[in-house]
């Protein structure tokens, strides 16, 4: 089995029995989230938060 049928079953399982269709689907979706960001930061795509913070600022206008 790959490392991603792996990784997605190991999440699935750890969903609690009751869990529903879009909870599982949510949990698979943040762990890839959790997955990509630590991949950036690893690469080292990452901007300060100072940086961050003005760009929220440019959000709100």
């Amino acid at each position: 089995m790959s490392n991603v049928k792996e990784k997605m079953a190991e999440v699935i399982q750890s969903q609690p029995e009751d869990a529903s269709y879009e909870e599982i689907m949510r949990e698979l979706a943040f762990d890839r989230m959790i997955e990509r960001g630590l991949e950036d930061s690893r690469e080292g795509r990452v901007i300060s938060n100072e940086e961050m913070g003005r760009r929220i600022k440019t959000w709100q206008k």
